[in-house]
Parts: structure tokens; sequence; C-alpha cells
């Protein structure tokens, strides 16, 4: 029997998660193992449950998705979280991939693309859409000099090259290709990458780099 991929969703209107629920309740393979409406109460619901993906709401009583995911990824760091994002929460994007989540789902979006942003996360990798990556890319590249803080990072002449073809999008098997090394050197690289920058995926590491000035957009 096929194993089923457990949820749990943190968004505090009520009429949305039901909806929610109902959704993806319809995908065989999808299970809801917990709802809450606010940060603290899905802590509390963490100990006993231990979902595979957890959607997460940002702007939330109690406790907000930023401080919630700060917390729950320092007791599961292996925990995959997805942000579930609303109109005006873009101010809040690098803070929420900075805090360890996964991918970005607008709540307008459809079945269907929250369905490839579970199963995207749920393998291991990072979701967020073009269109949103470009607007928090714009931002943060576009900052005023004294929103960079300057951190020093020493670099290889290759780890840059993994860097800049991260930075593109391109898959460890496509960087592999172009660089001529094995998709495991690649990983290497990527790992020495993240633990220099103290960065806790791709997508908070192209972020930092960019920030960072460690690139050019």
């Amino acid at each position: 029997m096929k194993k089923k991929i457990t949820i749990a969703i943190v968004d505090d209107h009520e009429l949305f998660t039901d909806g929610l629920e109902v959704v993806l309740s319809q995908i065989e393979d999808f299970e809801i193992v917990s709802k809450a409406s606010n940060g603290r109460e899905f802590l509390e619901q963490i100990e006993l449950l231990h979902p595979d993906i957890v959607l997460m709401d940002i702007s939330m009583p109690e406790m907000d998705g930023i401080e919630t995911t700060q917390r729950v990824l320092a007791k599961f760091p292996d925990l995959k979280i997805i942000t579930l994002s609303s109109y005006g929460d873009d101010v809040y994007y690098y803070k929420m991939i900075k805090a360890g989540a996964h991918g970005f789902v607008q709540k307008k979006s459809g079945k269907k693309e929250l369905e490839t942003a579970i199963r995207t996360v749920f393998a291991g990798n990072n979701y967020f859409p073009h269109e949103l990556m470009r607007k928090i890319i714009f931002k943060i590249g576009n900052q005023p000099e004294g929103g960079i803080t300057n951190i020093k990072v020493e670099l290889s002449k290759r780890e840059k090259e993994v860097l800049v073809l991260i930075c593109q999008g391109f898959s460890n098997k496509e960087i592999a290709e172009k660089l001529f090394i094995s998709p495991n050197t690649v990983d290497n690289h990527r790992s020495n990458l993240l633990s220099k920058t103290s960065t806790r995926n791709a997508a908070h590491l192209v972020l930092f780099a960019i920030k960072e000035k460690l690139i050019e957009i």
C-alpha cells in the first residue's frame, strides 16, 4: 500500500482551512492529520503528530508563521513547511525563507499547483513560483547599501561557479554537466555553500547570495 503524505494546516481562517481540507482529501495519497488556528496551537499539536508537510499561514494571532516556523524547525529540523501566501504578505517572504520555509503557494492557487508544491517539497526539493522569486530577488537586490550585513564568506572558485548556477535555477545534474563534474561533487559543493553561509536551503542560499552581493543579479 502506498504511503500517504500526511499534512498539517496552520491558518486562522476557518472557512479557508475547511475548504483546503476538502480539496486535499480528494487526493488519494494525501491525509490531513491536524488543523490549527495559530502557531501556538500547532506547537502543542506537533508533539503528538509528525506530519510530512505543514501548510503555514504567515499572518496569525498569538504566534505568526515566521516565529512558528523558527520554533518548530529548531525542534524538528526535518519538517517540511510550505508557506500559504496572501496578498500583502510579500514583505515577509524573505523572513519566511530565512526561517526555513521550503516553498510558497499563493492562497488563490488551484488544486493542481498546490498538489505539485506538496509533492515537490515532500520529495526533498523547494517550490517557489518564478514570479514570486523574481519579486523577492528584485526587492533584495535593490535595497540600500545599509541593508547589507557585509558578512565575510570565503568561497573557492568552484564554489562560486556552483553558486552562480544554483542562483540561475539549474539542478545538480545540470550543474554537473555544465562543469564536467559528478552530481555527488555538486552536492558536496552545495552542502559546503549552505554551511559557509548558514543558510537552510537553496532558496535561502540564493537570496543570501544576492543580499550579500556574492553574485550579481
